[in-house]
C-alpha cells in the first residue's frame, strides 16, 4: 500500500478542475438562475483575447413620431427617418486568489478531495461575483443619481427613495406601496421587471408584512421566495448605511455576464524551504469576467491591465448611461429606512 501525505497536485488536474469549478459556480448562481444575469458569449470571445474594453454597438428603437398620410400627389415626397444607434462599453475584469494546502488541510482528509477543494473554490469566487455584480450596479446608480453632463440620462429616474431624513413606521419603510412607485419608474415597461435583490433587513420586514410567497423551483426540491411574482434574492452585501437600505429590481438579461479563461487558469507551486523546510502548495486560481449593465457605457480609468477594483466600479464617474429611454434600461431601485 502507498503511504504519504496527499497533496494538492495529486488530486487538481487543471485541465479538469476548472471546468469542474465553473459549473458548480454556475448552478449556485442565483443572479443567472434567475435570469437578472445572462451569460453572453460574444463577450467571452472578448475575453479570449487582448484588451481591456469592447464596444457593443446596437441599434436604438425606431422613433414614435408621426407617419406619412398617403396621397395621390406625385410632387410630394416622404422624407425617411433614421435610425439611432448607441455604443455601449464594458470592462475586463481579470482577477485572481491563491491559497495555500496549510488552509485545506481538512479538505484533502475528505473522501473525495478535488470535490472538497472545487466547492470551496467555487463558494469563494460566486460571492467574489456577486460583490463585482453589486460594486457595477452601484456606480450605475451612483452615476443615475449625479446631475448629468449632458441628456444622457434624467437625474435620479432609476430610484424611488422613501428614507428620508429619519425613520417614519409605515412610510419610510419597505411596502407593496412603495415598491410598486419604484416599479413605475420603468412606466409601461413595468412588467419586465422580475428580479428583487434585498438585504436580509427588507426581507424579514416583507416577511413580517406577509408580502412573501414561496413557490417550488422546476424539480419541486428548493422553495423560492417571491414577492408580487417575481423571485426575491437575499444578499447582506446590499447597500446599506445607517439604516438606509437599498432594494433593487430588475428585468431579464438586465445585466451580461462575459466568462473569460487567462492564459493560465489553475496553477499550484511548490515551495520546498517554506515550514523550515516542510514544504508548502499554493492553488492559484485565476478568472476573466465582464459585468456588464445593458444601456450603459464604462467611462471609468482604463490604465490598469487587470480592469477595476471594485471601488472604482461602484464610482459614480465609472459608467454613463447611452440608451436613449430609461424604459430601455431594465433596473429600478428602492431606497427604504427600516430603523
Amino acid at each position: 500500500m502507498a503511504t504519504g501525505i496527499t497533496k494538492i497536485a495529486d488530486i487538481v488536474v487543471p485541465e479538469v478542475f476548472l471546468p469542474y469549478v465553473q459549473q458548480l459556480t454556475e448552478r449556485k448562481d442565483r443572479l443567472i438562475q434567475s435570469g437578472i444575469v445572462t451569460s453572453a458569449p460574444f463577450l467571452d470571445a472578448f475575453l479570449g483575447g487582448g484588451g481591456l474594453t469592447v464596444n457593443v454597438p446596437s441599434f436604438q428603437d425606431l422613433d414614435q413620431d408621426d407617419d406619412n398620410v398617403s396621397t395621390d400627389d406625385e410632387t410630394t415626397e416622404s422624407t425617411p427617418s433614421k435610425i439611432g444607434t448607441s455604443t455601449e462599453v464594458a470592462v475586463r475584469l481579470s482577477r485572481n486568489k491563491s491559497w495555500s494546502s496549510m488552509d485545506l488541510t481538512a479538505a484533502l482528509a475528505g473522501p473525495d478531495p478535488m470535490d472538497a477543494i472545487a466547492s470551496r473554490v467555487a463558494k469563494y469566487w460566486l460571492g467574489r461575483r456577486q460583490a463585482m455584480f453589486i460594486a457595477t450596479m452601484n456606480g450605475v446608480f451612483a452615476d443615475n443619481d449625479a446631475a448629468p453632463a449632458g441628456t444622457e440620462h434624467v437625474q435620479g429616474d432609476l430610484s424611488n427613495d422613501v428614507s428620508g431624513a429619519g425613520f417614519i413606521d409605515g412610510m419610510t419603510n419597505f411596502s407593496a406601496e412603495v415598491f410598486l412607485d419604484a416599479a413605475q419608474t420603468m412606466g409601461d415597461s413595468q412588467d419586465d421587471l422580475g428580479g428583487v435583490l434585498v438585504h436580509s433587513v427588507v426581507y424579514n420586514r416583507m416577511k413580517k408584512n406577509n408580502l412573501i410567497d414561496f413557490i417550488p423551483d422546476a424539480r419541486g426540491e428548493v422553495m423560492i421566495a417571491t414577492f408580487l411574482g417575481k423571485e426575491v434574492i437575499v444578499d447582506d452585501s446590499m447597500p446599506n448605511t445607517g439604516g438606509v437600505f437599498d432594494t433593487w429590481i430588475f428585468g431579464s438579461g438586465a445585466v451580461a455576464l462575459g466568462n473569460g479563461a487567462p492564459k493560465v487558469p489553475v496553477e499550484i507551486e511548490r515551495f520546498s524551504l517554506r515550514g523550515n523546510g516542510g514544504g508548502q502548495e499554493v492553488l492559484t486560481h485565476r478568472n476573466e469576467y465582464m459585468y456588464h449593465p445593458v444601456g450603459h457605457a464604462y467611462v471609468g480609468p482604463t490604465t490598469a491591465s487587470g480592469g477595476p477594483t471594485n471601488a472604482v466600479l461602484q464610482a459614480a464617474t465609472s459608467f454613463q448611461r447611452v440608451y436613449p429611454e430609461r424604459k430601455q434600461i431594465k433596473v429600478a431601485r428602492l431606497v427604504t429606512r427600516e430603523f
